[in-house]
């Protein structure tokens, strides 16, 4: 047959080079980051590597390093698409926590536990306040679906009600991170001031088990990072796909020419609203399972400080990656913790240093210095590697 049709032989080679120009395309998108490769990589990572290096202790706080994870990767979608830029995360982290904190609390504080308190069935804080019945707000959490389903209706709720507030009447910029500063200041004060329904400034300490299941064991702890790590995953995964479609499209067209987009016919404040949800209810991801990671919550993760501390994982990872905003949280508390504990006296110092440093060096974080260096290197050995 194939001396009969002399075509035939030939047709294998143009195949064989489109498959492999297609493979030479797919490789290079791989390790360029414009595809799913440098998930990939964060996912060996946090699922195999620091597993197999890290002991218990440090595994346990790299997964606290995760949690804030998630306020950064927000921080992408709301600040580096949407250009709205909220200085008050650890407002959303707080609140996802608390809700967590109330149902752990709640859990701990049966009667029978409690037995030797004025008034059993409560937590200590509250009969150490001399309260004599759990306030109605607290009951529902007693419900772990209603306390999973608090971590991200009630910090949602609040971001939707500020956040409609403000950008109908357009404001925005610095006037709406001022505003976000003054929602984190008023609530940690609020959380201080109302020791007997919330701890004060001690917060909800004493968390033990989560249906039965004590969360403070090494193998609880493990468990509890992989949950944490694959949560994580997903959330940038999903992150990956908005950015993707027509809506990341139109964030970013909001972010840099915003008067365009409006009179195209978008609402322009929607879009703000929904970036800025978004960032809130990952920020209250993270805050829940820093709260199981940890066993506790408190108001000290919910003021400026803090919320402007969550900023800067997002700048020196980039705020506009979604996975190098995962390395500048891991990053940057790697360094709080390490200057904290060889320097002491110095570490604040250090760790501001380090910041103006590394904001100055690379202005666009660390995934700015991975497309200007590490990206074109990779690009070339994919292309050497598919030939």
């Amino acid at each position: 047959m194939d001396q009969l049709n002399p075509s035939a032989g030939t047709s294998v080679a143009p195949d064989r080079a489109a498959g492999q120009a297609g493979l030479r395309h797919a490789l290079k998108r791989w390790l360029t980051g414009d595809g799913y490769g440098s998930i990939v990589v964060l996912a060996l990572l946090i699922l195999v590597v620091f597993p197999l290096a890290l002991d218990v202790f440090r595994l346990n706080l790299m997964g606290k390093y995760l949690t804030y994870a998630f306020v950064a990767v927000g921080l992408v979608m709301a600040w580096g698409y949407g250009g709205v830029l909220s200085l008050g995360q650890g407002v959303f982290f707080g609140l996802g926590g608390y809700c967590m904190a109330m149902f752990l609390k709640l859990e701990a504080s049966d009667p029978i536990s409690t037995k030797i308190q004025s008034t059993p069935g409560i937590p200590d804080f509250m009969d150490w306040n001399q309260l004599t019945a759990l306030p109605f707000w607290w009951k529902p959490f007693h419900s772990l679906p209603f306390a999973l389903a608090a971590v991200l209706a009630v910090p949602c709720a609040l971001a939707f009600v500020v956040g409609f507030a403000m950008f109908k009447r357009r404001v925005g910029g610095v006037y709406f991170a001022i505003i976000t500063q003054a929602v984190a200041l008023i609530l940690s004060v609020l959380i201080i001031g109302q020791q007997g329904y919330t701890g004060g400034v001690n917060g909800i300490t004493d968390l033990r088990t989560l249906l039965g299941w004590d969360i403070r064991g090494d193998g609880a702890k493990l468990i509890l990072y992989f949950i944490n790590a694959v949560l994580l995953l997903t959330a940038i995964v999903c992150c990956r796909q908005i950015q993707r479609s027509k809506l990341g499209t139109l964030l970013l067209a909001m972010r840099d020419k915003e008067d365009r987009v409006r009179f195209s016919g978008y609402d322009v404040a929607m879009f703000k609203v929904f970036a800025f949800c978004i960032a809130a209810v990952l920020a209250a991801i993270g805050g829940a399972m820093f709260t199981l990671q940890v066993g506790f919550m408190s108001p000290s993760f919910v003021g400026i400080v803090p919320s402007i501390e969550m900023v800067i994982y997002a700048a020196v990872g980039g705020r506009m990656s979604l996975v190098g905003a995962v390395y500048g949280a891991v990053l940057v508390n790697l360094g709080k913790t390490w200057f904290s504990e060889s320097f002491p006296n110095l570490w604040l110092f250090l760790m501001a240093a380090l910041f103006i440093g590394v904001v100055m060096a690379f202005p666009n974080g660390l995934a700015g210095l991975y497309d200007s260096h590490v990206k074109p290197w990779l690009a070339r050995l994919g292309a050497r590697s598919a030939s």
